[in-house]
């Protein structure tokens, strides 16, 4: 079926999510398998996408249920990313990609890279007093979705967070910012735009919060999300700085959920992944790899009465029709 699993060789359950999720994407497989692979054996065992090839082509040509990787988490340690570590999912998905990118030498490849996550936004901040505008373009590989809103009510959907993530926001007060026209701090209304999404758009579910200092907190409680996503269906034409051609692409469908269960200091990671040659759901935990159906996925939406319950903390969506 070509759903084999990972052992876990040092709390890596959170790094056998991620992996499988990156390693079931064909368009990043087809990215990995056209890198320059270095030429000395000391260059091979520290580079990243070329280990990551290595695992790949273990877990397609062998008949093992599970494979062990061990080289991988070794070339991974040189680069900080240690065993025995309990990590964020969120967090180190941003760490691998990066490694990833980093030691990619065709500058081809690093652009398919960078087009296949990348998500573009315009920060717009508007001078209340005078209207002075200013605007900046800036890019992240995570859309980082809060739960709730500012006065700390829960939201209901996915599509309501994706809402409030792109409405604006007053800044007032100890938040006035300075204005270059009227020469002091005034009131300002702060909104981020959509400008481009990419092939394949993550979300991150911010479901660790902080409360009264220190102290983090997991929100478990319930927040559906659809298997269709049309950002058109979903945000204003205010919220959108994208011409019809970029919208057009803008249908996706869930690929990929990455779930934590447990506590924020004890905690444990599985993916839940829509095969893309099969269509079918599986779900990987670690060695053991079973299929699911849709029911088993929307398990992960949450439960306010299970606060160790599991709960999906990263989607991982897939453009309908890539242009």
């Amino acid at each position: 079926t070509g759903a084999v699993g990972l052992y876990n060789v040092g709390q890596t359950c959170c790094l056998n999510s991620l992996l499988q999720v990156f390693l079931m994407n064909i368009r990043f497989t087809g990215i990995l398998r056209r890198i320059i692979v270095p030429p000395r054996p000391a260059q091979k065992r520290r580079n990243v996408p070329y280990q990551m090839l290595l695992l790949l082509e273990k877990m397609q040509c062998g008949k093992q249920k599970a494979v062990a990787p061990i080289d991988l988490a070794f070339c991974l340690s040189v680069h900080g990313v240690k065993l025995f570590v309990q990590y964020d999912a969120a967090q180190l998905f941003l760490t691998l990609w990066n490694l990833v990118k980093r030691q990619m030498k065709k500058l081809e490849l690093v652009e398919e890279l960078s087009y296949l996550y990348t998500i573009w936004v315009q920060e717009h901040l508007v001078c209340q007093k005078c209207f002075f505008e200013t605007k900046r373009n800036s890019s992240m590989l995570t859309l980082p979705i809060p739960l709730l809103d500012s006065s700390s009510h829960m939201l209901k959907s996915l599509e309501s967070c994706l809402q409030y993530f792109f409405h604006p926001e007053e800044l007032t007060g100890h938040n006035m910012c300075f204005c270059e026209q009227c020469g002091r701090k005034t009131p300002f209304l702060q909104s981020m735009k959509l400008v481009h999404l990419p092939q394949t758009l993550t979300i991150h579910l911010k479901r660790f919060c902080f409360e009264k200092s220190t102290y983090i907190h997991k929100l478990s409680h319930y927040l559906p999300f659809p298997q269709d996503l049309d950002f058109n269906a979903v945000l204003t034409e205010n919220q959108c700085e994208a011409d019809d051609n970029e919208k057009a692409g803008w249908q996706y469908e869930l690929f990929a959920v990455v779930a934590h269960s447990g506590s924020t200091d004890c905690g444990h990671y599985c993916a839940y992944i829509r095969s893309l040659t099969e269509c079918k759901w599986y779900c990987f935990n670690d060695s053991e790899v079973c299929q699911v159906s849709w029911d088993d996925v929307k398990c992960t939406y949450g439960h306010s009465n299970l606060h160790l319950g599991e709960t999906a903390y990263l989607l991982f969506y897939m453009k309908k029709h890539p242009q």
